[in-house]
């Protein structure tokens, strides 16, 4: 072989190896890159899991709340239509009360307690309220002004009209108020 072939050979040679290592580091930088495209996909999918069952988490905190509430005031529309008849009880009592057959005064007081002890198992509580306490619109309704009998009930309750009822924390009927003017 003559001098200029060994020289092409080796050229060509010392290009083939140029290539191969050019080659070999693109493929690496390919690989590096297919690698961190990989750990972003990665991380991705972790934020959106994580994202995911914080949401499923509170959806379940949310709908056992919601659950909780339910059965609270499972019973209100029951209760509600049970207040005028607790009403017309009370002021049945307050008659009954003054009659001097004893047995009757008895045996109606039995059963008017027993009503009140069943619906107050069943959450129904009193709302208290009384003549000379703060108006508050939040816990009653005014159903009318008149001239406060003397000046400390002026802005005050002057007289309870009707009974107000809560069920839990949740007013479910507000007492009816006097208030002074």
């Amino acid at each position: 072989m003559s001098q200029e072939n060994t020289e092409n050979i080796e050229k060509e040679n010392i290009e083939n190896e140029n290539i191969q290592e050019g080659t070999v580091s693109e493929n690496q930088s390919v690989e590096l890159t297919v690698e961190e495209q990989l750990q972003e996909e990665l991380a991705k999918e972790k934020d959106k899991f994580l994202r995911l069952f914080a949401e499923f988490e509170n959806y379940k905190k949310r709908t056992s709340k919601e659950r909780i509430d339910l059965f609270k005031t499972a019973n209100q529309e029951v209760l509600q239509s049970m207040l005028p008849v607790l009403d017309d009880f009370d002021r049945a009592w307050e008659q009954i009360s003054k009659s001097d057959d004893e047995a009757l005064v008895k045996g109606v007081e039995l059963i008017h307690e027993k009503l009140k002890s069943t619906l107050v198992s069943k959450g129904l509580e009193l709302v208290e309220i009384k003549a000379g306490d703060t108006f508050n619109a939040d816990f009653a309704e005014a159903i009318t002004q008149i001239p406060a009998p003397s000046e400390d009930l002026k802005g005050k309750i002057v007289d309870v009209i009707e009974k107000g009822y809560k069920l839990g924390d949740k007013i479910i009927r507000f007492p009816k108020v006097v208030i002074g003017n």
